[in-house]
């Protein structure tokens, strides 16, 4: 065998050492796909019925969400009704009850001084009078201002 030979001899084997692992590398691969095409199915069968569910419940979300939009808005119509009423019986019972009052306040006191003891002096203030000197020192033994 000469050297040329040899070499052929070593380009063939390694030529088939190089296509069986090409030749293994695709089975493999082959079987990558298709296991990668059955999970793609798998996900497809399971993920349509999940979607359907998830938009019935998008739809009750959103039919919930109006029934409480409307809630919402009777409340706030309620609330301003309520303002209303109350700002009218404030301004229409308000002023007389004042009043009311006012005069029976009124009518305790000018009653408690009728029934008063006639013992009892009431002291008034006259303006541009001056306190007696006698009264000047009492104040100050008190500690009071003259």
């Amino acid at each position: 065998m000469s050297g040329g030979e040899v070499a052929g001899i070593l380009v063939a084997v390694f030529w088939a050492i190089l296509v069986s692992f090409l030749a293994v590398v695709l089975v493999r691969l082959a079987q990558v796909l298709k296991e990668t095409t059955k999970l793609v199915a798998d996900v497809s069968e399971q993920a349509v019925p999940l979607l359907g569910e998830a938009s019935a419940t998008v739809r009750t979300a959103q039919t919930q969400l109006e029934r409480v939009d409307a809630i919402a808005t009777d409340v706030q119509e309620v609330t301003s009704n309520a303002s209303a009423l109350s700002s009218t019986v404030a301004s229409t019972f308000g002023g007389p009850l004042v009043k009311v009052a006012a005069f029976g306040y009124g009518v305790r006191q000018a009653l408690g001084r009728k029934d008063a003891q006639p013992s009892a002096r009431r002291r008034t203030v006259i303006v541009g009078r001056t306190v007696p000197q006698a009264r000047r020192r009492g104040r100050g033994a008190r500690g009071g201002k003259a």
